[in-house]
């Protein structure tokens, strides 16, 4: 059996990333950043090819780690919205950046290719 070191288990870049390093946590985080406060079906608009299912529990994540506030209005319909915590708002230069690099190396990387997953 392989011996786990436990300063790996409590790695700061492991922990952290693993909330919001798939892909569609960033990109609602950049929808929010691009649009301030928006409501779910703004959001699913925006990401054409994300479910319902998976947007909702990915909202319900990025809620639980503090970098989304969800706003629920008493009214029927209910009116639910959505956006950045300050918290969310500090990490946005450093996606951005992110996407900066992506863009660049684009090319690079992907070889152009495009994967759908």
């Amino acid at each position: 059996m392989k011996e786990i070191n436990t300063a790996y288990l409590t790695c700061p870049i492991r922990n952290v990333i693993d909330r919001f390093g798939d892909k569609w946590s960033l990109l609602i985080l950049y929808h929010l950043h691009q649009g301030g406060t928006l409501r779910f079906g703004q959001i699913y608009h925006e990401m054409t090819d994300v479910s319902q299912k998976m947007l909702s529990a990915k909202l319900k994540d990025l809620e639980r780690d503090g970098l989304v506030h969800r706003k629920a209005y008493p009214e029927i319909p209910p009116r639910v919205e959505y956006r950045l915590t300050p918290l969310g708002e500090s990490l946005m230069p450093h996606v951005e950046g992110l996407i900066g690099w992506a863009k660049e190396h684009f090319q690079e990387v992907t070889g152009g290719k495009v994967i759908v997953k």
